[in-house]
């Protein structure tokens, strides 16, 4: 399935980036002055091969959730339980993701990949758990390179049934406590940037526990001794499945589905950007299908974005997850987009256009 869908992605068509940059100009605005959205506008005309690109609507946001065995090594003061219990308050339209997500008019499907429990059986949530928890990363590979294919192509299946019903967008989101840790060891390996520079406070931690963190990214560095990660794709999935969690590998998936099938996919924050990081080692020309939602005040999310050369939509100093940067940027990307289908021409609308 993993091979299928990376035989099926293609770059951004050159002939729809042209026409979207040409219908751009065209339009009854001075050239440039809707500034990023026209940047999105003619991105998702290039993913999509057509100009203008199909309206990216209706919405889906996928929160896969997974444990750590990382959590074991007190990088953060939340207890591991907590997962189980953010997943019941998602399904129960309690969490910030489900107002986001309401507002939005976005669905909200919740994935087990790697929680360390049984779940019961609920409506909206999928279960494609590979195994209760990864183990430590920093004492070694945190899954085997098998599991981290089998929780890859959990996210290929999620995005798969989510377009097959509908989805026009799709948004990824995380659950799992500790996963920053494993984000920041992930994007330290894909983007050769030094721990320290790379791993932030999470859900918020002293100066203690952060010192504690780096020093355990440091350590699974070390204990995976890994090469350049975006070297190949087998180095990749190697790096991925020494360092990473399930919701990373399975968030790949999902971001390899979407550029498969020309849906645009918008990145939420630092897990997903993490996710990305191993979705373009994989094949590069999944970039050409993302959209940064936003970007996190998470320090490895900016070196993430720069890796991939992604602009985010929006700067608030958000670090929640869930998909809720993604949910927010929603409604301006279908907002550029509009602007390709609605907005009338100088030559149609009679206007006179500014001399060159």
């Amino acid at each position: 399935m993993l091979a299928e869908t990376l035989a099926a992605i293609r770059e951004a068509d050159p002939r729809a980036l042209a026409d979207a940059r040409d219908h751009q100009d065209r339009l009854t605005k001075p050239r440039g002055s809707l500034g990023v959205l026209e940047d999105v506008a003619i991105r998702l005309s290039g993913a999509a091969g057509a100009c203008p690109p199909p309206m990216p609507e209706p919405a889906a946001l996928a929160i896969f959730a997974a444990d750590h065995g990382v959590h074991a090594r007190g990088v953060t003061p939340w207890p591991q339980e907590v997962t189980v219990q953010m997943v019941a308050n998602f399904l129960a339209g309690g969490a910030v993701a489900n107002a986001f997500a309401a507002q939005a008019g976005a669905s909200v499907t919740v994935v087990d990949v790697g929680v360390a429990a049984d779940l019961p059986d609920a409506p909206n949530l999928v279960s494609h758990k590979v195994a209760y928890g990864t183990a430590d990363l920093s004492r070694g590979p945190a899954m085997t390179v098998d599991q981290a294919v089998r929780a890859l192509e959990a996210g290929i299946v999620v995005a798969k049934d989510l377009v097959a019903g509908g989805a026009r967008c799709l948004i990824t989101g995380d659950m799992g406590i500790a996963n920053t840790t494993a984000s920041a060891a992930l994007i330290s390996v894909f983007t050769g940037k030094d721990p320290a520079e790379v791993t932030g406070r999470g859900t918020g931690i002293d100066d203690k526990m952060y010192e504690r963190k780096v020093a355990v990214v440091r350590e699974a560095l070390r204990a995976n001794t890994l090469s350049d990660a975006s070297s190949s794709p087998s180095e990749a999935l190697r790096a991925l499945a020494a360092v990473g969690g399930f919701e990373h590998a399975a968030i790949a998936g999902f971001i390899l589905y979407g550029a498969a099938a020309r849906v645009p996919v918008i990145l939420d924050g630092v897990i997903s950007g993490a996710a990305a990081l191993v979705a373009a080692a994989l094949d590069p020309a999944t970039t050409d299908h993302c959209v940064a939602g936003h970007r996190s005040a998470e320090p490895g999310h900016s070196a993430a974005l720069e890796h991939l050369g992604l602009r985010p939509l929006v700067d608030l100093e958000l670090r929640l997850g869930e998909g809720t940067g993604g949910l927010l940027a929603h409604p301006m990307v279908c907002a550029a987009v509009r602007v390709m289908h609605d907005v009338a021409t100088f030559d149609s609308a009679g206007v006179t256009e500014k001399p060159v």
